[in-house]
């Protein structure tokens, strides 16, 4: 599958030496012509050199009904008018190929996939039998549901279409777990699809993953962290009376803000004494995991263990007490040593599911 670099489809611009992450901003949706006109002029008159494509939603795909759902063509006229007299590219979301057929016909440069799209195979595949012989960028946000397999066929068929200028978009997944963000960012799944991956572009979508304007900078900042390619941020030129996701959306001065406040860090550097310290501390790393190793094998010797013993004498696998007694001590004895007690909660419940799975798996001895 041949994915082509960013610099095919968006000119790359370097602050210190450093490729700058390639920005899209602009409204959630395009509520009337003037406020689409007034917000894109305010994002470029304060971030001209700082942001790369313009972003507005046409079509709102709502959760429920009843709620504003975009206006539809006419904002695509607006819009079209906006790339044109600022002179820059323009995305929007599609969601059917009727869609993608306004969106080309109003010169729209840029499409994306949106979650609750890219969740459903057949909508995917629907978007890009329209999309044969169209030379377009196309971005695929992550499904809703943390599934990686889903995100990677939605790439998959994208490029089966003949696109090559593809990037996905990490915009957090929804849980029924209680999170702080609106979508957890689940952060190992994006880390895992570039993995899988390599040539493709990944940016981040804060606005989405955060849910409210305070969180946009420090989870900006941790994916530059994390070497994304780029960021996608909701901007307003009056967010809290955006008709949608106003709570999520930043002023365009606060986006300058943002903007400066974030950190551009290198990929490597050239000091051989912090390479050097660096390959030490991994060894280290590599020696400690080792023994972390060592250590869960030995956990799960005793579980076997367990688990014979308890089928010999008629006991069922989960012991409801136990697991309360193991889910409030763990974390615990990780905050008397400075560490999160909600990543070892996490660890300790995939711990207890492989146990779970041994036990239950495991042959009863006669």
């Amino acid at each position: 599958m041949e994915i082509l670099p960013l610099e095919s489809w968006v000119k790359p611009i370097y602050v210190k030496g450093k490729r700058k992450p390639v920005v899209i901003a602009g409204p959630c949706s395009a509520e009337t012509e003037e406020q689409l006109l007034t917000t894109c002029k305010a994002i470029l008159d304060n971030n001209r050199e700082d942001v790369d494509i313009l972003r507005a939603g046409i079509w709102k795909p709502r959760t429920r009904p009843n709620t504003f759902e975009g206006v539809g063509e006419v904002g695509l006229q607006w819009f079209q008018q906006v790339g044109k007299e600022l002179n820059i590219p323009i995305a929007t979301e599609v969601a059917t190929p009727q869609h993608v057929e306004l969106a080309l016909k109003y010169g729209v440069n840029v499409l994306w996939i949106g979650a609750r799209s890219t969740v459903n195979p057949f909508t995917v595949q629907d978007i890009a039998d329209v999309l044969k012989g169209v030379d377009i960028p196309v971005i695929v946000k992550n499904p809703i549901n943390p599934d990686l397999a889903l995100w990677l066929g939605a790439i998959e068929r994208i490029a089966g279409a003949g696109i090559k200028k593809i990037a996905a978009m990490h915009r957090g997944f929804s849980t029924y777990e209680k999170n702080k963000y609106r979508n957890a960012p689940m952060w190992q799944i994006a880390i895992e699809l570039k993995s899988k991956m390599p040539n493709l572009p990944i940016f981040f979508d804060p606005s989405h993953v955060g849910g409210k304007r305070e969180f946009i900078e420090p989870l900006s900042q941790k994916a530059l962290d994390l070497n994304y390619d780029g960021l996608m941020i909701e901007t307003h030129i009056n967010p809290e009376k955006a008709w949608s996701d106003a709570e999520q959306q930043v002023t365009p001065i606060r986006l300058g803000e943002i903007f400066n406040a974030i950190s551009i860090r290198s990929t490597s550097s050239d000091n051989q004494d912090f390479v050097s310290h660096l390959d030490d501390l991994r060894k280290r790393i590599d020696r400690i995991d080792h023994e972390i190793v060592e250590a869960l094998s030995s956990r799960m010797q005793l579980v076997e263990q367990i688990g014979d013993y308890k089928k010999a004498n008629g006991v069922a696998i989960f012991q409801f007490e136990r697991w309360l007694q193991v889910f409030q001590t763990r974390p615990e004895w990780a905050a008397k040593m400075g560490i999160d007690k909600d990543f070892v909660a996490q660890l300790f419940k995939i711990i207890h599911d492989e146990s779970i799975r041994v036990q239950t798996e495991r042959p009863a001895k006669k």
